[in-house]
């Protein structure tokens, strides 16, 4: 069984120096011009291989430079079966090169749903396998067990949205249950659980949150309840949080630097401007502008 995923995410994000994920969110409409073919519209038969290519070109200018890739499941699953496929070849190429995958999905059912999600991501011989899964709780906790039992075999990580990155978490996730905000109560519950997905190495674990950067002071009172939980942290950049905001709920690492999560950003470094409009080598060039940007803002931001 390969080391648990947290040992594996923290020891390189040591490595590296920064926090950063990349996320592979293949949005129709901003595929850059260079990859583009056919019509690129959903039911269109080119758009599946013009999306793929534009996704390897993007593992191209990621590899070795960051310990993790987020691709997004939903923008492949509305391309239907050839999308689906390209996701899964898309995942096989990211952890062929040694990148970690953390899969965007928000899955979460009751029994034998449940069961059946955690087979098709987490288990071994998971036809769409990665290293970890977003996961949704509020249908209760014993939605969580399932993904959680996978992940413990196959030495993955599962990330439990608590607080969304969006204007509107606060509909819901700030309601009073019964003395404090919902997404405070789930914390206190996944705490029991955190050893689960514990490494040994690092003692981090890989049972995470997610948690909005546009949210530092709740990612302060998160990390209150869960010490030792890696976060996931959406919102970075093109949603408008800053490097330091993203670091919030971080803790001081043994080297003295922030760590304990992954900051994910994404259209940022797979849009960058003026990239969309411009050749292949132009759009290589403003993806590794905005790399290097982006990881030396966090990498200031953890200092």
């Amino acid at each position: 069984m390969p080391a648990a995923f947290a040992d594996r995410f923290v020891r390189c994000a040591r490595r590296l120096g920064h926090p950063l994920c990349v996320g592979i969110d293949p949005h129709l409409t901003e595929i850059p011009r260079t990859f583009r073919s056919g019509a690129m519209e959903h039911g269109d038969p080119e758009t599946a291989a013009a999306v793929e290519r534009w996704c390897f070109a993007l593992l191209d200018r990621v590899t070795g430079r960051v310990a993790a890739v987020k691709p997004q499941s939903a923008c492949f699953e509305a391309l239907g079966p050839a999308g689906a496929a390209v996701l899964a070849r898309v995942l096989a190429e990211a952890r062929a090169r040694g990148l970690l995958v953390v899969l965007d999905a928000k899955r979460g059912d009751i029994g034998s749903t449940a069961e059946a999600y955690a087979a098709a991501y987490l288990r071994k011989g998971a036809p769409f396998a990665c290293d970890a899964l977003t996961v949704n709780a509020y249908l209760g906790l014993d939605t969580l067990e399932p993904f959680v039992a996978a992940a413990a075999e196959s030495g993955g990580g599962v990330f439990v949205v608590l607080r969304s990155s969006n204007p509107g978490a606060r509909d819901l996730q700030d309601l009073p249950a019964p003395s404090r905000p919902l997404y405070q109560g789930l914390a206190a519950a996944l705490a029991a659980k955190g050893p689960l997905l514990r490494g040994p190495e690092t003692e981090w674990s890989g049972l995470g949150v997610v948690v909005g950067a546009t949210w530092p002071e709740e990612s302060r009172h998160v990390r209150e309840l869960l010490p030792r939980s890696l976060f996931l942290v959406p919102g970075y950049g093109a949603q408008g949080a800053g490097a330091r905001d993203a670091v919030a709920g971080f803790v001081r690492g043994p080297d003295g630097r922030l760590e304990g999560g992954l900051v994910a950003s994404s259209r940022a470094i797979g849009f960058p401007e003026p990239g969309r409009e411009a050749d292949a080598a132009g759009w290589e060039r403003a993806v590794d502008r905005a790399l290097d940007a982006a990881i030396a803002d966090l990498t200031s931001a953890i200092g």
